[in-house]
């Protein structure tokens, strides 16, 4: 496995970086997940959340918990920051995603930690950002991914409100961040033999993801507002709903090209005598005479029928696809989209989307519950076995 020697101290809550952490693990580092006694990292519990898919089987923590040893501490003691010390010195790679203030309060800067271990990466993963006006607030994705950033509000219907984004889709791609800052901060030590901090925002992510439109913005360009379906400016890259209830979408770019393709496989030859659609410009002048023309073709079969008529031909289509579809999906199988694991309980969960010719991710286990790995790690780090008893009557082991 390309991570195999590496340990991963993941001190960090909820998703973004812990799936950044489950990630690493997924292809051989050893991680120590460092949560609070008793109740662990709050995420253990988001299954319950109501904007979650409802189950009674705990699927978010088998997702971002897999490849994970837990290790249970009270990091506001002296025992707990004795243990931490001591495995900061043999770590390679340390996430924390903690508001600046709390860091400051438990000595978890990278200044605090440098001088244990100055070979050390030292990720960190904020809101907004590691300074300014808003370095504290506390940022999850739907606030600064996806609020703050502008996508919910560019991505809006002319007229409507914005939409409202599903759970942790902004910090399933952060993540993907934190992992390439993480393995470029390895190269550097590999080059330097130091270590140093890396990071990113939810808040730069979000911007990332809408960088287009935000380049745009940055040399003062018109921000076109999004017109619903039913009053597109191009009738040829537009959404259309089929008989069987499913939207297909459109995306015929070309259209100087794959007109005639086009009009044949809708059954409406008479379109290339028209007028107002002989070329491109006309096409677009009468978008919504020509929408209107196509809703009701399109409604007039089944989706299935249409993926067999637009195959082959080049114009470029899709469905609008169903996550109750997606889990049985044919190709998705072959993109290596989903995992097994060797928990009963979930049997399948997302594989991470990186994919490497020479490896391929680790199956995983059940997650860990809170603190099942504490004495394991301990000895491991040097502890004796009266010394762990001493820290458990300390209050600083779970």
């Amino acid at each position: 496995m390309p991570l195999a020697g590496l340990t991963v101290l993941d001190i960090s809550s909820f998703i973004a970086a812990p799936a950044a952490a489950a990630a690493l693990g997924d292809y051989g580092a050893d991680v120590i997940k460092i949560e609070p006694p008793v109740d662990g990292d709050p995420h253990r519990n988001s299954f319950r959340n109501a904007g979650y898919p409802q189950s009674d089987r705990n699927f978010p923590w088998q997702l971002d918990g897999r490849h994970k040893r837990s290790l249970a501490l009270d990091l506001k003691t002296d025992g707990a920051r004795t243990i931490l010390e001591r495995l900061l010195k043999r770590a390679d790679v340390m996430i924390v995603n903690f508001p600046p203030p709390a860091r400051e309060r438990l000595r978890l800067r990278w200044e605090d930690i440098e001088p244990i271990n100055p070979r050390l990466v030292y990720c960190s993963l904020t809101g907004y950002g590691e300074s300014g006006p808003d370095r504290d607030r506390p940022g999850f994705d739907i606030t600064a991914y996806f609020g703050r950033s502008g996508i919910l509000d560019a991505a809006r219907y002319d007229g409507g409100p914005p939409g409202v984004s599903l759970p942790a889709q902004g910090d399933r791609a952060t993540a993907m961040t934190l992992v390439a800052a993480i393995l470029m901060g390895l190269r550097r030590r590999d080059q330097t033999g130091k270590g140093g901090w890396v990071g990113t925002s939810l808040y730069a992510n979000g911007v990332w993801a809408n960088g287009t439109t935000a380049a745009g913005a940055l040399v003062g360009a018109e921000l076109p507002v999004r017109p619903p379906p039913d009053k597109p400016r191009n009738a040829l890259t537009n959404l259309y709903r089929t008989r069987d209830d499913r939207w297909l979408q459109l995306l015929m770019v070309r259209d100087d090209r794959l007109w005639d393709t086009f009009c044949g496989i809708v059954e409406r030859p008479d379109l290339m005598a028209d007028p107002r659609f002989s070329g491109r410009p006309e096409r677009r002048a009468h978008a919504q005479e020509l929408h209107d023309l196509l809703a009701p073709v399109f409604a007039s079969r089944p989706y299935a029928d249409w993926e067999k008529l637009l195959s082959g031909t080049g114009i470029p289509f899709g469905v609008i696809g169903r996550l109750a579809d997606v889990v049985d999906d044919e190709q998705a199988e072959h993109a290596g989209i989903f995992a097994d694991t060797d928990n009963p309980a979930i049997p399948r969960t997302v594989n991470t989307p990186i994919r490497l010719g020479f490896a391929v991710p680790r199956k995983a286990g059940p997650p860990p519950e809170v603190g099942q790995h504490n004495d394991e790690v301990l000895r491991e780090t040097g502890f004796s076995e009266s010394e762990i008893e001493a820290l458990k009557k300390a209050g600083a082991l779970g």
